[in-house]
């Protein structure tokens, strides 16, 4: 809906243009407070860009990215090369208000890529937003939500440390909780989520996430064991590609599966739709951005799937406050929302994203509604 990224003054009078003078990208190193681990994957640090645009009345807006080699194929020294060589050429001297123009010149300068044209759109988004005074989710559509209940990843080695570390963020305020599967034997994943289901009790939201970890036996052998543990869902179980096995498991299985590795673009929704998938995750460094996902969530809608909104391990305030604006705006997020700058040791904003009752509130500050800490920035800075 490229009419919804229009921007005009409350007086509906034409605005000057908003010219783009410069744009940066910095790769950065942010530190987590510890290692996440995953199917094929530990990672300790998150290894990001942060895409600076400047206009040329002095006003700056942010986007980041997260690295994903085994997801997007997003190497960081390609995010650099991506944004530097590529998209912010086609930007400077530009007005970044006619951002359906400028997305259209982009992605006829670089082919995929999703990462780096997503982390361009955020800037370009906070950018506008910014010298409107409105928030980005006035730029995107309307508010459908106030605020969204993050959920919180387990992945220890342990059954001992996963329910010690559920129950301290309990006390935190965290109500949702992703399990990550498909790094042990079956025998002890399975142990582990009814272990954990009767630590949290029957009302706490618990879905599991296998990151294309499960052979088919063993994905059927937990979808049956586990059912007395009530999972929303399990993620992912399969490769992307494994698509018959995914078909035959989604036939027999009594937990809905969600498909995440598998959502390049809205093509793969409806094939994974098509799989006997009940919901996706959206991600925008996978999507190519804000107007790519909010189409996605519009098709999902229309499939009648549900829907998680989700950041990389690890992406700070900055990508996470993206996510919320997203999440407030789309029809359903029913599978919740994983919000990744709570992992993060230190962030680049001035003040974190906060969790109160359970839930982060929509930001109300222009564009993104978080400011950059440049000191941060700087201290992180790869070069």
């Amino acid at each position: 809906m490229d009419a919804r990224l229009i921007d005009q003054s409350a007086a509906g009078r034409e605005l000057p243009p908003l010219v783009i003078r410069h744009v940066e990208v910095i790769p950065v190193a942010l530190p987590l407070k510890k290692p996440v681990a995953m199917a094929f994957e530990t990672v300790a640090h998150a290894r990001n860009i942060l895409v600076r645009i400047e206009a040329a009345d002095g006003t700056v807006g942010w986007g980041e990215a997260a690295s994903a080699p085994t997801m997007t194929g997003d190497t960081l020294d390609g995010l650099v090369a991506a944004v530097r060589d590529h998209l912010g050429p086609v930007l400077v001297g530009k007005d970044a208000r006619l951002r359906p123009v400028l997305r259209r010149a982009m992605q006829a300068a670089l082919l995929g890529n999703t990462g780096a044209h997503s982390a361009v759109e955020m800037a370009l988004l906070d950018l506008a937003g910014r010298a409107l005074g409105r928030p980005l989710i006035d730029l995107i559509g309307v508010a459908r939500r106030q605020a969204v209940a993050p959920m919180w990843l387990l992945g220890n080695s342990t059954l001992e440390a996963d329910i010690a570390e559920a129950r301290a963020k309990e006390r935190e305020g965290f109500r949702f909780f992703k399990l990550k599967v498909g790094t042990k034997p079956i025998e002890r994943e399975i142990a582990a989520t009814h272990a954990l289901r009767a630590a949290l009790g029957p009302q706490i939201p618990l879905c599991a996430d296998a990151n294309c970890g499960l052979a088919p036996a063993d994905a059927r052998r937990y979808v049956t064991e586990t059912e007395a543990a009530g999972l929303m869902f399990l993620e992912q179980p399969f490769a992307p590609d494994a698509r018959d096995d995914l078909a035959a498991l989604a036939q027999h299985s009594p937990i809905p599966l969600g498909a995440d590795e598998a959502i390049h673009s809205l093509a793969d929704i409806e094939a994974q739709a098509h799989c006997g998938v009940g919901g996706v995750s959206l991600k925008l460094i996978k999507l190519g951005g804000l107007s790519n996902a909010l189409a996605a969530a519009d098709l999902c809608q229309k499939l009648n799937l549900s829907v998680n909104v989700a950041a990389k391990i690890a992406e700070s305030s900055l990508a996470s406050a993206a996510a919320v604006h997203l999440a407030c705006a789309v029809p359903d997020v029913s599978w919740g929302v994983s919000l990744t700058h709570f992992y993060l040791a230190e962030d680049v904003v001035r003040r974190p994203l906060p969790l109160s009752d359970g839930t982060v509130a929509l930001p109300g500050g222009p564009g993104l509604g978080v400011d950059i800490d440049e000191a941060a920035v700087a201290r992180f800075r790869l070069r």
